[in-house]
């Protein structure tokens, strides 16, 4: 199979994406934040920039997995040897997810550690295992195990004193909802499973994304608690609703693949436009029954958001594919290349900043100032990961 070639739209898509999710994240920082960026409260029928920043990021993650696995299999990999390897990547998104989920909810007085100081020791075992240390001699790559063992004892440490809940009522780390890395990683770990064994048979990728949708419809209507009796209110996450992003993904990669040729890029941006608008009004049909809502992951959500991400990548798809405007998005290209590095920084800055005690003036934490101080400091967040991967500091599983 011939290795498929790296597409710019893709990481820059990722790139945006993740801009923006550093920016919604940083919203808390603020007041007087407009009602539209924010994220919908769970039983409100609204839906915020806020809500259809994961949805996009899952739908790019899909897009990605085609390319991915053929890219492997042209260099020589088995199924056996894929398989591991998407085991082992979501496992690592798992445990970090785990992680990142219970550090909200820590007892600092019970586990002998603020917040602050765990979330810092935690990035850096996060980065001490996972950062793609150089090929070098046998003498450095003894020194790097060491350093990757040094991490996993940080976590493992990390993980035997944590203890969230009342002095009462002690607990330790539970996987609760997984995080948001967490449900990356499952989500992954079945859209890579099932389109490593049906990648051929374009109708079955196409079986998927209906059935995950219609998984989700049948979830919140009521009709899996009626074939599994007792069973919980969630049959699979989010009723498969995670998934069904990432099918739509894959699908748009499918149709990537189809329309390559460069006399065909307006039919395939214009396929992109058709799908979005349908999708959407879809959502506008399922809001008849099923309100917006990204917390109870939603039917409605689900089909908004994915024609959202269709046409979104149609727009990204015109500007870097047709018209060659790559340079526009040259100060954000890091994001789209150093995903995981560029989330987890926030991480280091927050706590960093609260043990500093030091505090920015009212003035740049409120309105539109304060909108644009979240976005100044989403940039910088870029420019960090950038800095980081020039000192070979780069996250990746």
């Amino acid at each position: 199979m011939e290795k498929a070639k790296r597409i710019f739209s893709i990481d820059i898509f990722r790139a945006l994406t993740m801009l923006l999710m550093i920016f919604v994240n940083d919203l808390w920082t603020l007041k007087n934040v407009p009602l539209w960026l924010e994220h919908a409260e769970a039983n409100q029928d609204f839906l915020g920039l806020s809500d259809v920043v994961f949805p996009c990021f899952l739908f790019i993650l899909g897009m990605a997995i085609p390319f991915a696995i053929k890219n492997r299999i042209a260099k020589g990999d088995t199924p056996l040897q894929l398989v591991k390897h998407i085991i082992t990547r979501s496992v690592a998104l798992l445990i970090m997810g785990v992680f990142t989920v219970n550090v909200p909810e820590i007892n600092a007085e019970a586990t002998g550690m603020s917040s602050e100081v765990f979330q810092i020791l935690m990035v850096l075992g996060f980065f001490l295992i996972w950062n793609v240390y150089p090929k070098t001699d046998a003498f450095k790559s003894k020194i790097f195990l060491g350093l990757q063992i040094i991490g996993v004892l940080i976590l493992l440490r990390l993980a035997y004193i944590f203890k969230a809940g009342t002095t009462d009522n002690l607990i330790g780390m539970t996987p609760q909802w997984w995080g948001i890395l967490g449900l990356i990683g499952w989500t992954y770990l079945t859209a890579a499973i099932i389109y490593l064994f049906t990648y051929q048979k374009t109708s079955l990728l196409i079986f998927f994304f209906l059935f995950f949708n219609l998984l989700a419809i049948a979830g919140h209507a009521g009709l899996l608690q009626k074939i599994w009796a007792g069973g919980p209110s969630d049959w699979i996450l989010a009723n498969g609703a995670f998934f069904a992003f990432a099918f739509a993904g894959i699908l748009a990669s499918i149709l990537l693949e189809q329309f390559s040729k460069p006399e065909n890029q307006y039919q395939l941006m214009g396929r992109y436009v058709l799908i979005g608008v349908v999708l959407i009004i879809l959502g506008f049909i399922a809001r008849n029954f099923f309100i917006i809502s990204k917390i109870q992951a939603t039917p409605t959500w689900v089909l908004l958001c994915s024609g959202i991400a269709f046409i979104f990548f149609a727009i990204i798809y015109y500007l870097v594919d047709i018209k060659e405007k790559v340079v526009w998005f040259s100060s954000i290209k890091t994001a789209g290349t150093s995903t995981l590095t560029c989330y987890l920084i926030p991480y280091w800055y927050y706590s960093i900043a609260e043990l500093s005690g030091i505090t920015l003036p009212g003035f740049l934490t409120d309105g539109i100032v304060g909108l644009i101080k979240s976005l100044i400091y989403a940039f910088i967040v870029i420019g960090i990961t950038a800095l980081l991967g020039k000192l070979n500091v780069k996250l990746k599983i």
